[in-house]
């Protein structure tokens, strides 16, 4: 996190707010998609994404990338 732009971490602690009070499926976000297996993810802007995990019927939410797109473990 200390690596990434301040605009970017205020990005993702919106996103975690979202997370947190709505789910896993957040359709609001830029580019929202499933990627099967239960994992999702989203632009957080154009450069940088934020890719998840979820347990259906468990309530975590594991954000294991954050960072730019063309690195993104899709």
């Amino acid at each position: 996190m200390e690596k990434l732009p301040v605009y970017v971490r205020k990005l993702i602690f919106l996103l975690v707010e979202d997370l947190k009070a709505d789910g896993p499926i957040q359709k609001s976000w830029h580019n929202f998609s499933p990627l099967g297996n239960d994992r999702t993810h989203c632009h957080l802007n154009y450069r940088y994404v934020a890719c998840r995990t979820y347990r259906q019927g468990e309530i975590v939410i594991d954000v294991y990338y954050v960072g730019s797109r063309e690195k993104a473990p899709y």
